[in-house]
């Protein structure tokens, strides 16, 4: 993009402009001074030179991979080639999005528009220079390329570019190759199992690996346990075919403002979210904990999917208001991806908590979320299991002071792969202990919670989740406010026996 391409996108993406589009949330963030484009970054490449497992500098970083622009719009197929028009799923600019990223406490964010026919070109021509511009303008928050995958059948995904001189041509590349709804006139032949095992195959082959992860798993499940358009065997096949590509789904999926305009939370008109989170991740020993009891790395995120906010007539909370993916990492865009693709990640709703932290020990040895610590068959064999979470100092973005009532330590058995690829139950998994407040203590800013597992025999991983309610299980949603139904989940720690 040249100097004159900037200037001209500047005046049509003016603060004038974004007042109009945000509404006063957008004019009290567009309000402080804008910075120049000098944020620091490293690149996959400039990364290539830091050991792994490199921890220098890393913290909680908070995070939306799911967000939808202007760019999400419709086709006039009367045309050849198609007419795009803007703004008629989604109606914001980028660089709104990453405003009010900004103001919600987000540090990285990903634009993920829908396809279509020759949605491909869209992309590269008209999107991603004004991704460009966002990111010159807001450089405070790291902003991803990428976009709602049509992932051939299955529903939704995210595909994240890393970034690289090079990322526009790679999404280019593999949607205009892969994704299902690319075509024009459309193909059928891409809407196959088979297309999407060869897309992975595809992507983990290339120098600079994106990642994948299915958006709103469960949204057509017609009930508990019975799938849709996403189902246990492909999310099986894809992560065997690509484990560090293809790692994980949505545990909280967007449009969890739904209820407050008398729809849906997460838009999930079928079967509904437990506590706003997707029944693959709520169900205690469901399909989540089928996949991590087979020792899989299968992490789960939580989303805004924003498209239009809910006091526009949307279902949607801004990037960061309500949902937020914490990955332990550096400020750069290598090191986000790096812990997305290891899972150091936590989830939460209306920010009642500001971080998580979850040790499993032994011998003074320890492992973190995505990591696996191995104790010995020969010596004492139990693990001590540590909590720390720390509340929020001050109120939410509806104003409210959540106080986190409970705390669940859930532990499952690795058993190794299934025969049954359909399987989407791990009957080994349970809550083992439950925490109130007057089990945690006091250390600093954090509350502290530990636990001994006793005489660990066998490989196994532990999680954990917390809530504002006082439900034991979360239930089914109706139409309660979600700021009233707030829960967090760690991902796993590994035990290995040895």
């Amino acid at each position: 993009m040249t100097d004159k391409d900037l200037e001209q996108a500047e005046s049509r993406l003016s603060r004038r402009k974004l007042v109009k589009y945000a509404g006063i949330g957008a004019t009290l963030a567009a309000a402080s001074p804008v910075v120049g484009s000098t944020a620091a970054f490293a690149d996959e490449e400039e990364e290539r030179g830091k050991k792994p497992g490199d921890s220098r500098n890393r913290v909680w970083r908070a995070g939306d991979h799911h967000v939808h622009s202007e760019y999400s719009g419709e086709f006039d197929t009367s045309t050849n080639p198609p007419t795009f028009h803007k703004g008629a799923d989604a109606v914001y600019p980028i660089v709104t999005n990453a405003i009010m990223a900004k103001n919600f406490g987000l540090t990285w964010a990903m634009c993920t528009d829908h396809g279509g026919p020759t949605h491909s070109k869209v992309n590269l021509e008209q999107a991603y220079p004004d991704l460009l511009l966002s990111r010159k303008l807001v450089p405070e928050v790291l902003q991803f390329w990428g976009m709602e995958f049509d992932a051939p059948s299955l529903d939704h995904h995210t595909l994240m570019i890393p970034r690289h001189e090079d990322e526009a041509k790679q999404l280019f590349e593999l949607e205009s190759r892969f994704a299902k709804f690319d075509a024009f006139p459309n193909d059928p032949g891409r809407d196959t199992e088979a297309k999407m095992i060869e897309f992975l195959k595809v992507a983990r082959g290339m120098p600079l690996k994106p990642i994948v992860i299915a958006h709103h798993a469960s949204r057509s499940a017609p009930g508990l346990g019975v799938y849709g358009q996403d189902t246990p065997r492909e999310f099986r096949n894809g992560n065997n075919v690509a484990p560090d590509v293809y790692i994980g789904f949505e545990g909280a999926p967007g449009h969890q403002a739904g209820p407050l305009n008398g729809g849906a939370r997460g838009g999930y008109g079928n079967y509904p979210t437990h506590g706003g989170f997707d029944q693959m991740t709520a169900r205690v020993g469901g399909l989540w904990d089928s996949l991590l009891g087979e020792g899989r790395r299968w992490w789960i995120t939580a989303t805004s999917d924003s498209h239009v906010h809910w006091t526009r007539g949307g279902s949607d909370f801004w990037p960061g208001e309500y949902s937020k993916t914490h990955v332990l990492a550096r400020q750069d865009y290598a090191d986000i991806m790096d812990g997305l693709r290891n899972g150091r990640i936590w989830v939460g709703t209306g920010d009642l908590i500001r971080s998580l932290d979850l040790t499993a020990g032994s011998q003074g040895h320890k492992a973190e979320m995505g990591e696996t610590i191995t104790v010995s068959r020969r010596s004492r064999r139990d693990v001590e299991i540590e909590i720390r979470f720390r509340p929020l100092d001050g109120v939410n973005a509806h104003g409210d002071r959540p106080q986190v009532r409970r705390v669940d330590l859930i532990v499952g058995k690795i058993t190794g792969p299934t025969a049954d690829v359909n399987t989407d139950t791990n009957p080994t998994t349970k809550v083992v202990a439950r925490f109130g407040p007057r089990d945690w203590r006091r250390q600093g800013a954090e509350y502290v919670i530990r636990h001994t597992l006793r005489d660990v025999e066998q490989d196994m991983y532990a999680r954990v989740r917390g809530t504002s309610t006082d439900e034991m299980e979360p239930l089914a949603d109706g139409l309660e406010s979600p700021w009233d139904d707030l829960w967090f989940y760690s991902n796993p720690v590994f035990v290995r026996v040895r």
